[in-house]
C-alpha cells in the first residue's frame, strides 16, 4: 500500500500506532499515548465540555480514527460530562475524524480562497490558535520598513461588532480571490464615501498598492478610522497577504498540485519522483522562488497520499534513494534549522 512505501522521514512527523504484539489501533487507549499527548488529549475533552455545556448539549459522539476513539472515550466517561448529559436540553451528534486519514486534506492547496492564504502566510495573533497578527503602521504617522516592528498593536480579522468587516470576511471564504479582493474594494470605497473622503472609484484590476491607497484616505481622519477600524483591518490583512512572498509559493504549491492530479493516472510513482529531483536545492544553491525542505516534505505527503496504490519494486526503490539523498544533503545544508526540521532531524 501506498504508506508501506512512504518515505522513512515522514515517520517522525507521523509516527505509527503500536505494531505487532502491542495494542492494535481498535484497542489503543489513552493510556497507550505519549504523556504530551495525553496531556493534550485531556485539555481537548475538558475544552469540549466547557462548550457544550455553555451550549447546553448533550452529545452522541461517533469516531472515525484511532484517535479519534481515544478522545471520544475519554469524552463519554469524564464525569464532569456525565453530570452534563443528565441535565442537558440540547440534543447533538459529534463526530471525530482523524485528521491523518485525510492528509492530501491537510497539506494541499485548496482552490482559490483569499481567507485560506490569509490565514497560513501571516503571523498567528498571540495566544490564539485561528486568528492572525495584521499589521497597523500603515494606518500611522510612524515610518518604519520593520515588519515585526511592536510599537503599534497588531490588528486581527475577529471584528464581531463590525456588519462590514464581517459581511467581507464571509466573501473572503466564500468567493474566489478575484471577486473577494474585488469586494474589499467595494467595501472601502462605500466606507469612504460615507466619510466624505476624496476617493476616486476605479475600474479593472485591483491591486494591492490600489487597495492602499485607499487605506491612506483613513490615516488621518480620526473619526473615520474608529468607525471602520475592523474593515480597515481586513483590507490591510488582504494587502499584506498579497504582497507576501509566500502568496507566490501558495499558487506554485496548487499548480503543482493540479498538474500532479491530472498526470498521476498516466505516470508511474518513479516517473513523479524523479520530476520532483531537480527542484531539491541544497540552501546555497535556493532563490527565494525555490521551494524549501519543508515544502518538499509537505509536496511528499501530499503525492504518497493522492497516488494511491504504488507498486512497489526496484525502480521505485531507486528513485526514492535518490529523492532521500537529496532531502537528507538539502536539511544538513541549512544554517539555522527551522524547528520543525530540528524536531525531524
Amino acid at each position: 500500500s501506498a504508506e508501506l512505501c512512504l518515505l522513512p522521514a515522514l515517520a517522525a512527523l507521523l509516527p505509527p500506532l503500536p505494531g505487532p504484539g502491542g495494542p492494535g489501533p481498535a484497542e489503543v487507549g489513552l493510556g497507550a499515548l505519549p504523556a504530551e499527548l495525553r496531556a493534550a488529549v485531556r485539555a481537548l475533552v475538558g475544552e469540549l465540555d466547557s462548550l457544550f455545556t455553555a451550549l447546553g448539549l448533550r452529545e452522541e459522539s461517533f469516531a472515525v480514527g484511532a484517535l479519534s476513539r481515544v478522545v471520544a472515550a475519554e469524552l463519554a466517561s469524564y464525569a464532569s460530562a456525565r453530570n452534563r448529559r443528565r441535565t442537558a436540553t440540547n440534543k447533538a451528534s459529534v463526530i471525530f475524524v482523524d485528521r491523518t486519514l485525510d492528509l492530501a486534506g491537510a497539506v494541499g492547496h485548496h482552490g482559490d480562497n483569499l481567507a485560506e492564504k490569509i490565514l497560513s502566510v501571516l503571523p498567528k495573533l498571540p495566544g490564539h490558535k485561528t486568528d492572525v497578527m495584521v499589521n497597523m503602521v500603515e494606518l500611522t504617522a510612524l515610518q518604519t520598513t520593520d515588519e515585526t516592528c511592536s510599537i503599534i498593536a497588531p490588528g486581527c480579522l475577529a471584528q464581531p461588532n463590525d456588519p462590514a468587516a464581517k459581511a467581507l470576511w464571509e466573501s473572503f471564504m466564500n468567493l474566489k480571490q478575484k471577486e473577494a479582493v474585488m469586494e474589499a474594494r467595494r467595501h472601502l470605497v462605500e466606507a469612504a464615501s460615507r466619510e466624505n473622503l476624496p476617493i476616486k472609484m476605479s475600474m479593472g484590476r485591483v491591486t494591492p498598492e490600489q487597495l492602499s491607497s485607499y487605506i491612506q484616505l483613513f490615516r488621518n481622519n480620526l473619526k473615520a478610522l474608529e468607525n471602520h477600524c475592523g474593515l480597515l483591518q481586513l483590507v490591510l490583512a488582504t494587502v499584506q497577504t498579497l504582497k507576501h512572498p509566500q502568496t507566490s509559493k501558495w499558487d506554485n504549491f496548487l499548480a503543482f498540485e493540479r498538474l500532479l492530479l491530472q498526470t498521476i493516472g498516466e505516470s508511474e510513482m518513479p516517473s513523479v519522483l524523479n520530476q520532483l529531483l531537480p527542484m531539491i536545492k541544497s540552501y546555497n544553491k535556493r532563490t527565494k522562488d525555490d521551494y524549501a525542505c519543508e515544502d518538499f516534505l509537505v509536496l511528499l505527503i501530499y503525492i504518497y497520499s493522492v497516488v494511491g496504490e504504488i507498486k512497489c519494486g526496484k525502480e521505485l526503490d531507486t528513485a526514492e534513494e535518490k529523492v532521500k539523498s537529496a532531502l537528507v544533503k538539502a536539511i544538513c545544508d541549512e544554517p539555522e534549522p527551522s524547528r520543525l526540521l530540528q524536531k525531524i532531524t
